[in-house]
């Protein structure tokens, strides 16, 4: 049957199955489903008893083909009877329908990375960040097991599916909670009360200055979900979000908690046996990690690094860890790539005035992006960081409306620092070292300087002059921010000067039908999807992990 092939197809490009020689993929599936493997984003959460200060530390970034910006949304207040719309639309790989649900009267303030596209889900979209109540989250990945999305895709053909979606829950999570304990409840009370949207199963790490939860949430509608509670002494990386053992009993611990019918299920379905006291989540609700079943869509290297186990016991052997140790881990060349879309390091201090808890934000692929630090006391962020037309979804498709013509105007950081990762990836073994250099000298320097000015904001709150605390915070994050942008224009000179001068650039060869006449630099620039990758990764180039700083003598002269 037609449907049944195209969902065998789509189900392939989840896997990270290259497609079948001669495979169109545009005559063949909807948007939803073309070229969408979904294998998305890394989450890392290191306990503060692993830390050299203390902190704790949630870090990752999301991987999404779009426009990438800033956004520091305010508190807000909302009347009685205010809703918000969640779900996903019928370009959804897996068809859905939105609808409205209740909103709380006081969403809290939060610092995001927003982007514009995942098929059928409504932008602007979010995988997390950090709240005024020093609550970080990351949303990843999580592929249920191939029973479960066939549930789901099965019920979508007879009725759309409803619920918040991933990005509605990382949304909630950061409107709505004040501890990483109380996120999960939320967004748990959110799936068992309105259902769940998914595109094959998802996955959420949340963490306070006090511990993190791993949240996993299923396919197959039937509104599956568990976490688990991570302590001060623990690191998780979710590449993708897993959980191993299980309660049989989850109510019976605090560090569990999960659906009602989350073990019944299980058991009914035949996939635990419901003997032992434990379980494995993984080997009962989901798929093995990418490095345990390569297949050869992506580079050897990329897919070999997606072993979450693997990738935590590097971690605790470079114990204990720094903020530029996350830093550099993030940017690490196995991962970040074109496809992460920013970075992110939330640093979660002990003893740490609420207003000067921070995160870490490199605006787009952190290989060749730097990070400054945003605390949750600053109110805006410059216009160069916000949303703009580059790769944002439906831009092309109407002239701009003259209320967004000042934004527009700015320049755009998402697309300095693509220009710089296309450069120098082109060239990593000429460009990566001095480039990397450079900007982890910028960020000491913001490390170096961050005292005094948290002692002088410091002093205003104490003061109680809050408000003029805020605005120097603001202005202090404003001025870093075009600094960081000051040095990724000036780098994208010199290694485009240098590119020409030493290679020329090159140009596409594009694909050539019989009979065509367009030139290949007018032919569509992401002809192979998924399947393409620009990245700085260099066999023997170096050797990862790596220390953060290393790099400070290379230059480009």
């Amino acid at each position: 049957m037609a449907f049944d092939r195209r969902r065998e197809l789509a189900w392939m490009l989840t896997l990270g199955v290259m497609m079948p020689a001669g495979f169109a993929q545009a005559d063949t599936l909807s948007p939803g489903e073309m070229g969408h493997p979904n294998q998305k984003s890394i989450g890392i959460y290191v306990g503060s008893e692993l830390t050299e200060g203390g902190s704790t530390y949630l870090a990752g970034f999301g991987h999404e083909p779009s426009s990438h910006w800033l956004e520091i949304i305010p508190r807000q207040q909302h009347p009685e009877g205010a809703t918000w719309q969640v779900g996903v639309t019928d370009q959804a790989r897996i068809p859905g329908e939105l609808i409205d649900i209740p909103q709380v009267s006081t969403t809290y303030k939060y610092i995001s990375s927003s982007y514009s596209e995942f098929a059928g889900f409504p932008p602007p979209l979010t995988n997390g960040g950090l709240n005024e109540k020093g609550v970080a989250a990351r949303d990843i990945w999580a592929p249920s097991r191939p029973e479960l999305v066939e549930m789901s895709e099965d019920a979508a053909e007879q009725t759309p599916q409803t619920g918040p979606q991933y990005s509605d829950l990382a949304k909630a999570a950061m409107e709505r909670a004040s501890s990483a304990r109380e996120a999960v409840e939320i967004i748990g009370g959110l799936i068992d009360e309105h259902g769940f949207s998914t595109y094959g199963g998802n996955s959420h790490l949340i963490a306070d200055a006090e511990e993190g939860w791993v949240f996993i949430n299923f396919a197959g509608g039937q509104g599956l979900w568990a976490a688990e509670r991570l302590g001060a002494d623990q690191i998780r990386v979710s590449y993708p979000g897993y959980i191993h053992d299980f309660p049989a009993d989850p109510g019976q611990s605090d560090d569990y908690m999960a659906s009602d019918n989350f073990v019944d299920f299980a058991i009914e379905q035949g996939w635990w046996d419901g003997e032992g006291d434990y379980f494995n989540v993984q080997e009962t609700y989901g798929q093995a990690f990418p490095a345990e079943d390569p297949g050869d869509f992506y580079p050897a290297f990329y897919t070999e690094a997606r072993n979450p186990p693997a990738l935590e016991r590097e971690l605790e052997e470079m114990g204990p860890l720094t903020l530029e140790d996350m830093l550099a881990y993030v940017r690490d060349p196995r991962w970040s790539t074109d496809f992460s879309g920013y970075g992110q390091v939330a640093e979660l201090r002990p003893e740490t005035h609420p207003e000067l808890q921070s995160l870490w934000v490199a605006v787009t692929s952190a290989i060749t992006t730097p990070f400054v630090g945003i605390p949750i006391g600053a109110e805006d962020v410059p216009p160069e960081f916000k949303q703009h037309r580059y790769m944002t979804k439906d831009a092309d498709s109407h002239f701009l409306d003259p209320d967004y013509g000042p934004l527009e105007a700015t320049r755009y950081a998402t697309r300095t620092f693509k220009r710089l990762l296309y450069h120098t990836c082109e060239h990593p073994r000429d460009f990566l070292h001095p480039v990397t250099g450079e900007i982890e000298t910028f960020e000491r320097q913001l490390l170096d300087e961050r005292g005094e000015v948290e002692a002088q904001a410091l002093e205003l709150f104490e003061a109680g002059d809050d408000a003029q605390a805020r605005q120097f915070i603001t202005t202090r994050t404003a001025e870093h921010l075009l600094a960081s942008l000051e040095l990724g224009e000036d780098l994208v000179r010199d290694v485009e000067r240098q590119t020409r001068e030493t290679y020329g650039i090159r140009m596409p060869e594009g694909d050539v039908a019989e009979g065509e006449t367009a030139p290949a630099t007018s032919q569509p620039m992401a002809r192979h999807g998924w399947g393409a990758m620009i990245h700085c990764y260099a066999d023997e180039l170096d050797e990862y992990p790596r220390q953060h700083g290393q790099y400070a003598e290379s230059s480009l002269d």
